[in-house]
């Protein structure tokens, strides 16, 4: 039978975008459905204007460090709607160059919705496509938790970046990555921020020793954390947002400009995609494909976030190239999960590859392992006399001396994990990394270091 396309892929984000240009590298005639802007959350929501927004929040930190190396820095303000303009204006450059890449690659862009209409054909609007295969990278949407009254007037993290009006005072709700990530932001671009967490210490699923690390540090930055909390409604009122939580000792209430839900969990966004007109299936509201992103319709695929295995851009990128290298390039490649870097963009940075001393410890037992901190103050904040630490931590599977896991908070955490991570990705040893000589001075030293 002969189809439209021989690929379509619905969503154009991260995944979808990778796969798309790389099988039409291979000769495939290809198109992609979009219904929001190029790039998907990475771009428009999530990893680009986050950064941006962190890179801003950390200037007031290096004004008062500058009086340490002899700088007079004089009167200084922010202004948040340039900010915001800013950061749109940088997103909307990158969709122009995402629009390119598609064009230059002879993909074509079909505006709108996919909707699964069989094995074999697409809905964008009022017309179909046929293709020979399907490809799913519809990535997810924030959760809004239910049954909080009140719960309405509180954003997602999809609203962060356009607030009119820089927030005086904000509640965030949840204590994962991109919740402490956001109150990092908004405490040090000047904001009054309490964040809310039922468990006892933020970023559950991280190193402890990490935890504890990021969640000092904030609170010393002025983050007032309210740990084994949970909300109960949120008010609208003429003074703001009345926040009313139930905590250890009690009720808890806190008066706000925004409420902030960045940090209630994701999931994929599958509603209205047409999955039940096919065979794929769906698990804990997350698509079931194999390690080859095949779903159990064999010629429909899917990769990325609506997949829930690894929530990361890379990944989704990773997988995409993977399909379209294995299907259209003869290949047979596949995405391995093991030993995948990660970074959370607070203040202090923290970064991470490979196993927590936990999930050791639960492998190897406690008399299996060895583990090696160092935390210290970075030369920087000498002169300053800032009271800033850095924490790196190893953890080493003692018969066979390998570096099981790397950790670091502090500064440039994420790029100095990301070369760590190649090294612990290939397998090396304690031994291999105190015979790698150290750049000296330098914090990164510390990792060859320790003993």
């Amino acid at each position: 039978m002969a189809y439209d396309y021989d690929l379509f892929v619905i969503g154009a984000g991260s995944g979808g975008i990778a796969s798309a240009r790389r099988a039409a590298e291979y000769g495939a005639k290809v198109a992609i459905a979009e219904f929001d802007r190029l790039g998907g959350t990475c771009v428009n929501r999530g990893c680009v204007p986050k950064k941006l927004m962190v890179y801003s929040s950390r200037f007031p930190e290096a004004f008062h460090a500058a009086a340490g190396y002899g700088w007079t820095v004089g009167e200084t303000t922010f202004d948040w709607r340039s900010l915001v303009d800013a950061v749109e204006k940088e997103v909307t450059r990158l969709n122009g160059i995402y629009a390119r890449m598609l064009e230059n690659s002879k993909v074509t862009v079909v505006r709108g919705r996919g909707r699964l209409v069989d094995a074999h054909t697409v809905a964008v609007g009022d017309e179909t496509y046929t293709a020979d295969k399907i490809l799913i990278a519809v990535g997810g949407e924030p959760v809004v938790p239910e049954g909080v009254p009140g719960i309405e007037h509180a954003i997602t993290s999809n609203d962060i970046f356009s607030w009119p009006t820089h927030p005086k005072r904000l509640v965030v709700l949840g204590g994962g990555y991109i919740g402490c990530e956001f109150a990092a932001i908004l405490n040090g671009l000047g904001t009054e921020v309490t964040q809310i967490i039922r468990g006892d210490r933020l970023l559950r699923g991280f190193d402890d020793d990490i935890r504890a690390e990021v969640q000092g540090a904030m609170e010393r930055h002025g983050i007032r954390v309210l740990t084994g909390t949970t909300i109960s409604s949120i008010e609208k009122t003429d003074e703001g947002l009345k926040v009313t939580a139930q905590g250890p000792d009690g009720e808890v209430t806190t008066i706000a400009d925004a409420v902030g839900l960045a940090a209630t969990g994701r999931r994929p966004l599958l509603t209205g995609l047409g999955i039940e007109n096919t065979k794929v299936q769906v698990n804990r509201g997350a698509i079931v494909a194999d390690e080859f992103g095949q779903t159990a319709e064999p010629n429909i695929f899917a990769v990325g976030d609506c997949t829930d295995r690894v929530n990361l851009t890379p990944v989704a990128i990773a997988e995409g190239r993977a399909f379209s290298d294995t299907h259209f390039g003869g290949k047979d490649k596949r995405v391995t999960y093991d030993n995948i870097p990660t970074a959370i963009f607070t203040s202090p940075e923290a970064s991470t590859v490979g196993m927590t001393e936990a999930e050791a410890v639960a492998k190897y037992g406690e008399d299996g392992i060895k583990v090696f901190r160092s935390r210290f103050r970075a030369m920087y904040y000498t002169l300053p006399n800032m009271e800033e630490k850095t924490l790196m931590k190893l953890i080493v599977h003692k018969e066979s001396d390998r570096v099981l896991g790397a950790h670091m908070v502090g500064d440039y955490a994420a790029e100095i994990i990301q070369g760590v991570a190649i090294a612990v990705k290939m397998g090396a040893t304690k031994a291999d990394f105190d015979a790698t000589v150290a750049i000296h001075p330098s914090s990164a030293e510390e990792f060859v270091t320790m003993r």
